[in-house]
């Protein structure tokens, strides 16, 4: 089991990673950062994906589907930002948030690593 520091040094270690943090969607804080850029201020990327994981789940909740969100991709031109809800009781309410550069990231592969890095995340 990892704690949230050893889960986002491991989430930088995926080709083409950027930046990864922790989030509470419902408040919007960011529990963990690391990585980003001078550009690109992570802790306001992730606080503002908690509106789309909000729009997400209550969509579901709407249409009264009985499943849960694997993960969310938001492609930009020269980006991946890939949204991963964690599933366990101890991470509800709580995403993996991961900026890939498109050029140096194989998106299968990072999908796969951000899954193993959550089932081992420990909170």
């Amino acid at each position: 089991m990892a704690n949230l520091d050893t889960a986002l040094k491991d989430a930088m270690t995926i080709d083409g990673a950027i930046g990864a943090a922790l989030v509470d969607y419902t408040s919007g804080m960011t529990l963990g950062v690391a990585g980003g850029t001078p550009e690109i201020d992570l802790t306001v990327a992730a606080a503002g994906n908690t509106d789309v994981v909000r729009a997400k789940m209550r969509t579901i909740e709407m249409l009264k589907l009985n499943d849960d969100i694997e993960d969310m991709l938001i492609t930009l031109g020269s980006q991946y930002h890939i949204i991963r809800p964690l599933a366990g009781p101890n991470g509800k309410g709580l995403f993996l948030y991961l900026m890939l550069s498109k050029t140096r990231s194989n998106l299968a592969l990072a999908r796969h690593q951000l899954r193993t890095i959550e089932e081992q995340l420990e909170l």
